[in-house]
């Protein structure tokens, strides 16, 4: 198996809802026009919003009720500007910060958010790691030191 992910499906419990808060409250912009799913392109991965129940059934899994389960989505930034900036969008966007941006014990600068059904989003700045101009995320500094 090659070393890779391609997609992430978020079950949601309101589809409408959740592209609301991705589409308009962030500004991200759909792939597909259907309606039982909504598509998102990022840089290298495809995010998927699909229907909770749905998407238990369709893995053979009981629909157990939303909470903490066990990963975050993350989002690297260019600065530690940026890392609050994000925090503030998901914020007004209807999503909540769970954890404002601190100093972390590694060296860069991170929080939490929450989409409107929980699903954790670290926002954070790494300046052990690089985002180029189109996202892509990689292990060292851009400065290749």
């Amino acid at each position: 198996m090659e070393q890779r992910l391609s997609l992430v499906t978020l079950g949601v419990g309101d589809l409408a809802r959740a592209r609301a808060f991705y589409e308009e409250g962030l500004g991200w912009r759909r792939g597909n026009t259907e309606d039982e799913v909504a598509f998102y392109q990022l840089p290298g991965i495809v995010l998927a919003l699909w229907d909770r129940a749905e998407l238990a059934a369709d893995a053979g899994v009981p629909d157990a009720p939303p909470g903490f389960g066990g990963f975050a989505l993350a989002y690297n930034t260019r600065s530690r500007d940026e890392v609050v900036e994000v925090l503030d969008l998901a914020r007004e966007a209807g999503g909540t910060v769970t954890k404002p941006a601190t100093d972390t014990e590694w060296g860069g600068f991170s929080g939490y958010f929450s989409d409107p059904d929980g699903h954790l989003w670290e926002v954070a700045f790494n300046p052990y790691w690089s985002v180029d101009e189109v996202g892509n995320t990689a292990l060292g500094p851009a400065d290749g030191s």
